[in-house]
């Protein structure tokens, strides 16, 4: 049986390092980041959300379904993620950053290829030098387990990965795809 995937746009953090403003609405070329986000992504992939823990009434103009993590308090991008994997009906759910405006167009083709295997739950992209987990895909297999390291106190995500033998996909060919916008003056010095 064919694997389904469902995608979630994560813009639930408080981007400390823009001031506490709401990221994923920040302009970038006159438009929200989370709008050059889900362009990049509805290429690839038709059911999207959105992960957001304000303004959600803005994000949902966009027409994309909208939630918010169940863990009070911004606990970081495994909340975010749990809250995802609880909610999808899908086998697999891809995750993304809102603050990474040229994504790589092909993300999930090369994720999707690392979790071909029964025992792979965990694939996120590395760039050749740097990771970055939150560009993943995770079987809902593993919502129990998350549910129960994030009631341990743990938010390292890597850590997380680790421990269910995560697969790290090369990227490294499209080192910039993973430029994010941290901050305010990032947005506007960054062009495509």
């Amino acid at each position: 049986m064919a694997m389904t995937i469902s995608a979630v746009i994560l813009a639930g953090g408080q981007a400390r390092r823009m001031g506490g403003v709401d990221k994923g609405l920040q302009l970038f070329q006159q438009q929200p980041l989370f709008q050059h986000v889900y362009q990049r992504l509805r290429l690839q992939i038709d059911e999207i959300a959105i992960n957001a823990n304000r303004n959600q009434h803005i994000y949902a103009q966009s027409g994309l379904t909208v939630f918010s993590d169940q863990l009070a308090g911004f606990q970081g991008p495994l909340s975010g993620i749990l809250t995802a994997l609880q909610r999808a009906s899908t086998d697999f759910v891809l995750f993304v950053p809102c603050d990474c405006p040229f994504l790589p167009t092909n993300l999930l083709e090369k994720l999707k290829s690392a979790v071909c295997f029964p025992e792979i739950l965990i694939a996120y992209a590395h760039d050749g030098e740097q990771e970055h987990p939150t560009f993943c895909l995770v079987s809902t297999q593993l919502k129990h387990a998350l549910a129960d390291y994030l009631a341990s106190g743990e938010r390292r995500m890597l850590k997380f990965m680790q421990q269910h033998h995560a697969v790290a996909v090369d990227f490294s060919e499209n080192k910039s795809a993973f430029t994010n916008m941290n901050t305010l003056i990032d947005l506007n010095n960054k062009k495509s």
